[in-house]
């Protein structure tokens, strides 16, 4: 009989579970340490699994999940939404590590997912400098925003306000020398550096929506189709329908990468405003009826479409031909 493996990652610990014969076993824990890691590609290597899933959770499986495929053990990394789909074909509604370390090594034999292929590590450094750019840009704003309250308080000391104000200069630092060091590994690659420009050949995107827009889109597999990206970036329509009683509006599901539509959003309402294509398009929407923020989701939609065609054919974002007469026709 094959053996499947279910690992179950969290910040500090590894749950792991083999399932042979139909049987789980007892779950192992390990810490999330590189010791941690060599004690469970030795296990591995002993048993030889014919599969190995783990989620995507967070960072915190990058690492282990690169390990494992280094060591020719066959991984699957798969989306924690399709994990919870199955959590609940199976009724199991208690959710503890144990439990999804077990459920894992199930879906690992019952669904055969395909294998994972880590990205180049270039690609993949690329990627955490735009999220920490992202990150310290929202504190940044968060710190502004402070900082207009605090001067709309005429009695607040001067002595908390120069303090804001050098905690914004140092975050404005921060964000300028991430953005600089993206920059250089991104020229410093030929392929990466085109797909860059190609990128800021669109109307909207600057130098900074272009490092995190790529940063999040080079680590994917160049098979992924246009509908597939959507669904990553979680600008996919959910619909909730059921028999006649229920038919409620399409709503985004929200359910994909929380950073690609950050990256997207600002850049989709400068090219409302600028990008005569694009603007054409979201009035074509609202006229027809669609809701301001349904017809820039629509816009966003599409210009991630335009983008990941500009990555794959290495192409330049052409809004003439994404935006062209027959959708606005099709929105009228």
């Amino acid at each position: 009989m094959s053996t499947f493996v279910g690992i179950d990652i969290a910040a500090k610990t590894v749950d792991l579970v083999i399932r042979h014969d139909n049987k789980n076993s007892l779950v192992k824990t390990f810490e999330q340490t590189p010791n941690g890691r060599t004690e469970i590609l030795t296990l591995l290597q002993q048993h030889a699994p014919q599969s190995v899933v783990m989620e995507a959770t967070g960072i915190y499986y990058l690492d282990l999940a690169v390990a494992l495929h280094d060591a020719d053990i066959p991984i699957s990394v798969i989306n924690p939404k399709s994990f919870n789909h199955f959590a609940q074909i199976k009724l199991e509604h208690s959710k503890t590590d144990n439990i999804d370390a077990g459920l894992l090594a199930e879906y690992a034999q019952r669904m055969a997912p395909e294998k994972w292929t880590p990205p180049q590590k270039n690609k993949l450094k690329i990627r955490d400098i735009s999220r920490q750019i992202n990150r310290l840009t929202d504190d940044c704003t968060k710190a502004k925003n402070r900082l207009h309250a605090m001067k709309s308080y005429e009695d607040t000391s001067d002595l908390v306000i120069h303090d804001e104000q050098d905690g914004i200069a140092y975050l404005e630092s921060r964000i300028q020398r991430l953005r600089m060091a993206a920059l250089e590994m991104i020229k410093s690659d030929t392929e990466i550096a085109q797909q860059f420009n190609n990128i800021l050949a669109a109307k909207g995107i600057g130098e900074v929506s272009a490092i995190a827009m790529l940063g999040e889109l080079i680590i994917l597999p160049e098979t992924l189709k246009a509908n597939q990206v959507s669904r990553y970036a979680g600008l996919d329509v959910r619909l909730n329908q059921s028999g006649s009683s229920l038919n409620r509006p399409g709503r985004l599901s929200k359910a994909g990468n929380a950073y690609l539509r950050s990256a997207l959003f600002m850049p989709a309402m400068s090219a409302v405003r600028h990008d005569p294509n694009v603007k054409a398009f979201y009035e074509a929407l609202v006229a027809r009826g669609k809701k301001k923020i349904q017809a820039m989701c629509a816009v966003m939609r599409k210009m991630l479409t335009g983008i990941w065609a500009c990555l794959k054919l290495n192409t330049p974002y052409d809004s003439s031909k994404l935006f062209s007469d027959e959708h606005k026709k099709a929105c009228a």
